[in-house]
Order: structure tokens, then C-alpha cells, then sequence
């Protein structure tokens, strides 16, 4: 993976509580293709990053703030997860708007395990074909998505993985559709 992204500048969301992993494997996997990305999150500073939920895993500088940045701004958009990182951004207006705007503009959004609930919250979930960690299913389903048990699913402009056990071909996948564009 080199240079597929050249020149592409590419948002990643996350807030308090985001898995280190899917912060940092996903983002060094678009760096190693050429990307500039940018942590964007709701407040400055640092994010505070954990391993499995439970244990502290450091810090992420935050680049910018959510309400400072527009979908203009960027080509694409990472939403990393972890339980608490999209639970804070579902609770941030400024987040829900930049998510929505996102989708609805057709550019590129991927999505791994938790942060599909942010598709859930902005309301762009319905008649989309996306994958999750398991307990995040019913809130898919019941925002009227087709929910299926696949390590990454592509549906349109929108990118979904389960797990950290997916990254693999969840970074490959997102290389391709971020070079793809909208």
C-alpha cells in the first residue's frame, strides 16, 4: 500500500474511549498509502485511548475540533470504535451533524465495531447493508439496516467491520474504497 492515497486528506472521529487499535492500525494503514489524516474529535486536547473497553491504552492528540471542520474539509472518514468513543459522539450534536453529512455527501465512511451506532444516531443506517460487534446488531436492525455477520461489508459509500480481528481486511478495504472516492 503506497500512494494509493497521495494527497488525500482523510478525518478520523473518536472521542474518550476509542480501542487504541482501531484508532492506529486503520490510520497507519492510510498513512502507508499516502493519506494526511487529521484526529478530529469534540474537544481539544487528547483522547483517551483503551485496550478491550477496560484498560488504559495512552492518548491521541486531538488535531481539530468537529465543530471547526466541515465534510469539504476531507475525501473521507474513519470512525474508529470501543464502547465509549461512539457513545460520546452519539451525544454530540456537532458529531451527529459532521456523520450525517458525511454519508448523505457520498464520499467515503468507514465504520468497525462499535461505531456503526453512530449511523444509528445520525439516522442514515435505514436500507443499508452493514456488519458490527455483535451487541451493537438490534440497534442496526431496529434503525431499519440489514444486518449481517461479515468481516467487512461495503454497502455504497459506507464500510463496516466487526472486530479488531478484522482489521486486516478492514484496512485493505478501506485503502481501496478511500482511493475509489465518492
Amino acid at each position: 500500500m503506497s500512494g494509493e492515497l497521495s494527497g488525500r486528506r482523510i478525518a478520523i472521529l473518536a472521542a474518550d474511549g476509542v480501542e487504541r487499535v482501531e484508532l492506529e492500525r486503520p490510520r497507519q494503514a492510510l498513512d502507508d498509502a499516502g493519506a494526511a489524516t487529521t484526529v478530529v474529535s469534540i474537544a481539544e486536547g487528547e483522547i483517551q485511548a483503551r485496550n478491550n473497553d477496560l484498560e488504559d491504552a495512552g492518548t491521541f492528540k486531538v488535531d481539530k475540533l468537529v465543530g471547526d471542520v466541515s465534510v469539504g474539509d476531507y475525501e473521507a472518514l474513519l470512525l474508529p470504535g470501543g464502547t465509549v468513543n461512539p457513545d460520546k459522539l452519539r451525544m454530540e450534536p456537532a458529531a451527529v451533524r459532521f456523520v450525517r453529512d458525511f454519508v448523505e455527501s457520498g464520499k467515503p465512511v468507514a465504520s468497525i465495531c462499535h461505531s456503526p451506532w453512530n449511523f444509528v444516531e445520525a439516522d442514515v443506517a435505514r436500507g443499508r447493508r452493514l456488519t458490527s460487534w455483535p451487541s451493537v446488531r438490534t440497534d442496526l436492525r431496529n434503525a431499519g439496516a440489514e444486518v449481517v455477520d461479515e468481516e467487512v461489508v461495503t454497502d455504497g459509500n459506507i464500510t463496516t467491520s466487526r472486530s479488531p480481528d478484522d482489521l486486516p481486511a478492514f484496512c485493505e478495504r478501506i485503502v481501496a474504497e478511500f482511493a475509489r472516492g465518492s
